[in-house]
Formats: structure tokens, C-alpha cells, sequence
């Protein structure tokens, strides 16, 4: 069956958060004063990185809300028992820094255009729809989809075959017919094959090395590839010379 819809991850796919939280965060700890601690800046934003797994896989887990999971990333990291208040301004002087530092990665614009007539568009993040929809629209490609789902309003979150399902189910589509398009090879890419999507992983770092994506996965490097993996999967004609 053809691949009627393209259902998209968010940070590190579409937006380039690596890039927009190294930025911040660096220029947030040096406002803070807060860089005397570490030997140099990258020190500090891999010990940030350290905290953000652990506090987000808790949420993951159920045990803290959305909300909170973000003031114990800033408890822990700081060593400081912070009133919630306290935590969330913290949060909020950050945000000013980063937001500045908000960009799309070059190949999301081209490849939205590119499948704008041929397939519909979805988004499905590990995120908050406060925090999702409000990025969207500031990067100017909110409009692009037709439905926003993210994990802290859904109750599940990705790898679970209920997150990619829930996708489906908003678009009254069938798994084989939705693609999904992510930059994490276990959360989005076995995840959405587990789940019967077909499953794309954007591998920009060039993490895996060789032509082979692990099993389940089409492996790309570029959004540019995206239109061929499509047209070889569905009835809008050639494959696309995108790119």
C-alpha cells in the first residue's frame, strides 16, 4: 500500500536543537556566571546533556510530570534545592539565549515543499505541545501539518508503539501507510518500525557507518533523500530528483 502521510520528529530533525542548546545553554551558564566550575564550556553542556537524559527518562518512565522533570534537570545540574518558582525563572533567563539560537536545518524547507502535494504531514514528539507549537510557529512551518501530537499531552511516549500508533489514528490512517521521519535510531527509528510505519532514520552525524541501517530502518543522511525512499513506496510517479 502506498505511503499516504509523513509523520516528523521535531529537535534534531527539523530543528537543529543541538546546535540551539549548545548556543544557549553556553551563553545562559556564562550570564549565570556559572562556567567556574568546569575546565571549559563544552564540559559544562556535556554535564547539562548528562542531567537531561537522566531527568527525561524519568519523565518517560511516568514519574514526573513534564514540568517537573525540566525543574529537576535544573536542581540536579545546579546542586541547589530550588523552590518550583525558583527553577522556572531559571528556566525562563535560559530560554532567552536559546530561543535566539532557533534555526531549521536548510534541508527542511526543500523537502516540505518537495512532498507539500504528494503527502500529508504530521508531527510526533517526545516534547509538549506548549513547547512544540510554539517552536513550530516561530520557525514559521506550524501551518505545514495538519496534526501536533506530543508525548506530556498524550500519556505515552516514543518508543512506544502506542505514541506512533496515536499518529496514525489522528491522520484515520493505517501504520503501512504512514512514514516516519526521526534522528534517533532506537527512540524514533525501531520504534516507528516496530510500531508497522516505515520507518526513516536521519542519521546527520553520520553515527552509523556503511550503507546498512540497523534492521527495520531506511537510513538517510539528508532530507534530500527522503522524496526517492518515498517514491519508491508509493504511486506519485518517479522517483524524485529532489536535491
Amino acid at each position: 500500500m502506498s505511503i499516504r502521510a509523513v509523520v516528523w520528529d521535531v529537535d534534531d530533525t527539523l530543528f537543529d536543537y543541538t546546535t540551539a542548546d549548545r548556543v544557549g545553554m553556553g551563553a545562559h551558564l556564562a550570564a549565570e556566571g556559572l562556567l567556574g566550575g568546569y575546565d571549559t564550556v563544552e564540559q559544562a553542556l556535556v554535564r547539562w546533556r548528562e542531567v537531561t537524559d537522566l531527568q527525561w527518562a524519568r519523565f518517560s518512565a511516568g514519574e514526573l510530570s513534564f514540568e517537573d522533570q525540566r525543574r529537576e534537570r535544573i536542581r540536579v545540574f545546579l546542586g541547589e534545592a530550588l523552590s518550583d518558582a525558583e527553577a522556572d525563572g531559571w528556566f525562563a533567563r535560559y530560554l532567552t539565549h536559546y530561543e535566539a539560537a532557533w534555526a531549521l536545518f536548510p534541508d527542511v524547507l526543500p523537502v516540505l515543499d518537495a512532498l507539500a502535494a504528494s503527502h500529508r504531514h504530521a508531527v510526533l514528539s517526545n516534547s509538549s505541545i506548549h513547547v512544540q507549537d510554539r517552536k513550530l510557529r516561530a520557525l514559521g512551518v506550524h501551518d505545514r501539518f495538519e496534526v501536533i501530537l506530543c508525548a506530556a499531552e498524550l500519556g505515552v511516549s516514543k518508543p512506544e508503539a502506542g505514541a506512533f500508533l496515536a499518529a496514525c489514528d489522528a491522520l484515520d490512517l493505517a501504520p503501512r501507510e504512514v512514514a516516519y521521519v526521526g534522528d534517533h535510531p532506537e527512540i524514533d527509528g525501531r520504534g516507528a518500525a516496530e510500531a508497522g510505519l516505515l520507518s526513516v532514520w536521519i542519521d546527520r552525524a553520520g553515527v552509523h557507518i556503511g550503507d546498512d541501517a540497523p534492521v527495520g530502518r531506511r537510513r538517510i543522511a539528508s532530507l534530500a533523500e527522503l522524496p526517492a525512499i518515498l517514491g519508491a513506496d508509493t504511486r506519485f510517479g518517479a522517483p524524485s530528483t529532489f536535491g
